[in-house]
């Protein structure tokens, strides 16, 4: 797979998407820590599609969860990122890119293949 070039996000997260590479194949995206633990994995399923796409994009594009990949993330989920400023809770993984960018430990992201 040939890296994807970093897109200009757009203020719709449906059009943002529709730039990424397809997640076919994935069956799921686990989240490890500094010490080798999963800490979380996004599904390859309805209703985390989404995410598990703009995920796998920043392990394109920065090559980790970073400070860096988690702002150029938040960009890409558009309207998405404000709703999840307005409701805390409601977008588990918007939730965690607020977090890196707000100085939480940067997380290595493993993609599984189904």
């Amino acid at each position: 797979m040939t890296q994807p070039a970093m897109i200009q996000p757009t203020a719709s997260f449906k059009e943002n998407l529709q730039a990424l590479p397809p997640i076919e194949g994935i069956e799921r995206l686990e989240l490890v820590n500094a010490a080798g633990e999963v800490v979380d994995t996004i599904e390859n399923q309805p209703g985390k599609q989404g995410s598990l796409s703009v995920y796998q994009y920043l392990l394109a594009i920065f090559g980790s969860l970073t400070a860096e990949a988690a702002t150029h993330g938040l960009a890409v989920f558009a309207e998405h990122t404000e709703d999840a400023q307005n409701r805390p809770g409601a977008h588990p993984n918007i939730d965690r890119l607020f977090d890196i960018q707000g100085g939480a430990a940067p997380l290595t992201l493993r993609v599984v293949k189904g």
